[in-house]
This record gives structure tokens, C-alpha cells and sequence, in this order.
């Protein structure tokens, strides 16, 4: 073929294509060999999903005898090219391949034909009256023979078509760990496109049937994906598709089974309505998640109290907050993660500083300023010099507590200032919503000052000019 051959993935699109409008195996490898320009014995394994090992393993199932021709990955890789199986090969091929002929498999040869091997099933057939095979057609025993050999052909296709190698699931779990230790840093709107390039990676392994195990793999991935394109889209306000993102999300951590994932999951989806409302359902997600999480003193179980926390302060509720506070600090040191800082530069994991940001937001909505301001600064010291928002979310948390305290020109300058100095790529609506939360905290009468209005018109100004 005078054509590139297009990846496995093209093929795979076609045979899903092809699968649901009811064809056949040999209608869809002519389709894969003329659209992806393969041999027409690679377009057969290609329209049963097949790898070149699996196909090898399958082919050895057939063997029998100290004659058998010799087959694995690589010689069916020569004879998917250029090379010419010996004869006894290609009837190998030939039956593998649902008893076709060479031609159909892109060979020329008339003296190949598909064995035809006695069995000890055709015997049995012929003598067993529980099969209810009448002695006097014979034929019957060669069609329960052929149906049986169908059907155990048919179930290891299934089988086959339905593994995942270790081999790509390690490398699925490394590029979502790298994708969870970018997002620490990346602006939302590349990351999501890196996020979904991920997702549709497992989406295809796991719209196959696959091991009860693998599957378990594929849908917590899948949680945590969705979780981080959810997480996204909130900073980019965009609430109906972040709310729809983070349902999926624990859809997905529900359908692993995974009581860890499915409390985390859950946390993280409070951060939607703790900064854009209704905060009671955020107090909501956050008390599943603790729910979840009881009995097993866990990092997760911190980040759910700790979530319920905050929500629980800025919805006024003291003595709530406060309960819940501190049950997040006792699993948050039971857990032994406040260790772990350093190798908590991952958006999936829930750091010593993580946990300060959620105790500064608990203890500045409900007023003790003096407190959070030290949180604020302790935590302040955790971050690296790479990081994401969260260390403008506490600066403008401490610019909350000067307004608070009353000092309104101090509490605009900081916010200005913090504002000012994000990245633009990262100046995101859910950081002016903060800011707006600074102008909101203003006594009555203030926010007509000058520094409140030179702060409106800072989040007023276009990116460029900035």
C-alpha cells in the first residue's frame, strides 16, 4: 500500500462504529483495510480488537502436535507486512479467523484449505444421547462441533478484547499523577485540555468489557479526572458545566466502590457551592463526605471536616464550625499527612498547607481575625515558589480580616495589590469573586471610598491592562 497505515486507535473507532450497525467480523476488516491502509490480515485481528500478542495466544490455543507450525507476536507481525506464512500456517490463519479463506486474509494460495480435524467432541456427540444427536445424521455431531468451537472462540475474543496490560495501566497512572502535579501550577483553561486528552485514553479502555479489577482502576481515574475538570471549570466560571463535571465525577468514584475516593470526591465538589452558593450544600457534601470517611482516620476525613468547617462558619453557625474544626485537626494529625508536606505538590493530595487555607477560611468567617491571621502566615511559608492561586486566596482571606477589623483603605490596597500581581492566565472569576468579597465586607458607606472604588475599577480593567 502506497498509504501511511493509520494508528490502532482509527480502526478501533470503526469497529465500534461498525459493531453497533451489526456487521461482521469480515465486513469490518475490509472496511479497516481500506480505510487505514493494513494488510488485510492485520484489518481481521484489528476488527476483533485484538493486539498482536493476544492474537498469538489465540492462534496457540488451536496447536496441536509436535508439527504444529511455530506462531507468536512477531512472526504474525511479518505475515501482517510482507512476508508468506508457510501453508500449514495460513490454514492456521484461515480458521482462527472464522474459517476463511486465504484470499480473505490477503493471500493466494489454492492448495491452503481450512482443515477439517476429528475430535473427540465429534465422537461424543455421536454417542451421547443427553445431547440429544440423532445416529442417523451424522452431520449433527460436525454442527455441534463447529457451535461448540464458536462459542469458546467467541468467549476468548471477549476475553481477550477486554485486557488491559499492566504495562498501560502504569502508564495511565503516571500521566494522570503528572497531570495532578501540573495542575498544581497550569492555568485552568490549558489543563483542561490536558485533562480530556487523558479521559478519552481511559474512556476507550474502559467502554470495553474488562476484569472486574481494571475496571475498579479505570473508574477511579476517571473520578479523579473528572473531579479536576470540575475543579477547573469552577475557576473559570463556569458553574453548570463544573456542577455537571463533579456528578460525573461521583458517578465514576461511586462505581469503583472505593469509600476513600467517593469521600474525596465529595469534598472537593463542596468548593463549588462554599464560593458560589447555596452554602448549604456545601455543608451538605462535605458532611457526606465525613460520613463516608468515619471510622478510617484518613487525610480525606480532615479535608471533609475541614470543608464542613468552612462552610459551616460562613453560614454563622459557631459552635458547628468550630466541632467540626477540630475533628478535622485531629484526623488531619492522626492521618500523619502534616509530615508529608514536600510530597504534597499534587493537586489530589491535601497538604499541611491545604489544610491551614481551610482552618484560615473557617476562622476568618467567623470573625477571629487574630488567629487566622497567624494561619495565614504559617501557611504562607508552606508553599513553593511554583504553586497555583492558593496563596492569593490567603493573602485576600487577611485582606477579609483587615476589613473586618476595620481598616478598610489597608484591606483595598491588599486586595488591589494580591490581584494585581496573579498571573493573568490564572486571574480567574473565582478570584474576583474573592475580591468582591472584600468589597462586600465593607461596613456600610464605605464602599464608596476611593480605595474601594480604585479596587472596583482594578477588577474592571481588561487583562492587558493590568
Amino acid at each position: 500500500m502506497d498509504r501511511t497505515p493509520h494508528r490502532p486507535s482509527c480502526a478501533r473507532r470503526l469497529r465500534q462504529e461498525a459493531t453497533s450497525r451489526g456487521e461482521s467480523y469480515g465486513e469490518i476488516a475490509g472496511t479497516i483495510h481500506t480505510h487505514c491502509a493494513v494488510s488485510l490480515l492485520r484489518a481481521h485481528r484489528l476488527a476483533r480488537g485484538l493486539t498482536l500478542k493476544q492474537a498469538a495466544e489465540g492462534l496457540k490455543a488451536l496447536i496441536a502436535g509436535p508439527d504444529a507450525p511455530r506462531v507468536d507476536a512477531d512472526s504474525l507481525g511479518h505475515w501482517e507486512t510482507d512476508r508468506q506464512p508457510r501453508p500449514a500456517t495460513l490454514a492456521l490463519l484461515c480458521e482462527y479467523y472464522g474459517r476463511c479463506k486465504p484470499e480473505d486474509l490477503g493471500f493466494h494460495s489454492a492448495a491452503v484449505a481450512v482443515p477439517s480435524r476429528p475430535s473427540t467432541l465429534a465422537r461424543a456427540a455421536n454417542a451421547l444421547p443427553a445431547l440429544s444427536v440423532r445416529r442417523d445424521h451424522p452431520v449433527a455431531a460436525n454442527a455441534l462441533e463447529e457451535q461448540v468451537d464458536a462459542a469458546r472462540r467467541s468467549v476468548d475474543r471477549t476475553l481477550a478484547a477486554g485486557t488491559v496490560s499492566s504495562t498501560q495501566l502504569d502508564t495511565l497512572d503516571e500521566q494522570v499523577l503528572w497531570a495532578r502535579e501540573q495542575y498544581v501550577y497550569t492555568a485552568p483553561a490549558p489543563m483542561i485540555r490536558v485533562l480530556l486528552g487523558h479521559l478519552s485514553e481511559v474512556e476507550d479502555l474502559a467502554g470495553h468489557r474488562q476484569p472486574a479489577a481494571v475496571q475498579v482502576h479505570l473508574s477511579e481515574l476517571t473520578a479523579m479526572l473528572a473531579t479536576l475538570i470540575a475543579d477547573a471549570l469552577m475557576k473559570l466560571g463556569d458553574l453548570t458545566r463544573s456542577q455537571s463535571w463533579y456528578a460525573t465525577a461521583r458517578n465514576a468514584a461511586d462505581d469503583s466502590g472505593n469509600p476513600e475516593l467517593r469521600a474525596r470526591v465529595r469534598a472537593q465538589a463542596a468548593m463549588l457551592p462554599y464560593y458560589y452558593g447555596p452554602i448549604e450544600a456545601a455543608v451538605s457534601l462535605a458532611r457526606e463526605a465525613r460520613i463516608i470517611s468515619r471510622g478510617r482516620p484518613s487525610v480525606t476525613g480532615a479535608f471533609a471536616s475541614a470543608a464542613e468547617a468552612r462552610a459551616l462558619a460562613k453560614l454563622g453557625d459557631t459552635d458547628g464550625a468550630e466541632a467540626a474544626l477540630r475533628y478535622a485537626a485531629m484526623a488531619f494529625e492522626q492521618s500523619g499527612a502534616g509530615g508529608a508536606a514536600p510530597a504534597g505538590n499534587d493537586a489530589w493530595s491535601f497538604p499541611e498547607r491545604r489544610f491551614r487555607l481551610y482552618e484560615s477560611g473557617t476562622l476568618t468567617a467567623l470573625g477571629q481575625t487574630r488567629k487566622a491571621r497567624r494561619i495565614q502566615e504559617a501557611a504562607l511559608r508552606l508553599y513553593p515558589s511554583k504553586t497555583g492561586i492558593d496563596p492569593a486566596l490567603l493573602t485576600l482571606e487577611a485582606a477579609l480580616c483587615l476589613a473586618h477589623d476595620g481598616s478598610l483603605t489597608e484591606a483595598c490596597q491588599l486586595a488591589g495589590t494580591t490581584f494585581l500581581r496573579i498571573a493573568p492566565d490564572h486571574r480567574t472569576p473565582i478570584v474576583e469573586q474573592r475580591v468582591r468579597e472584600v468589597i462586600g465586607a465593607l461596613p456600610p458607606g464605605a464602599e464608596g471610598s476611593r480605595a474601594a472604588r480604585e479596587l472596583r475599577e482594578i477588577l474592571a480593567l481588561p487583562p492587558g491592562q493590568m
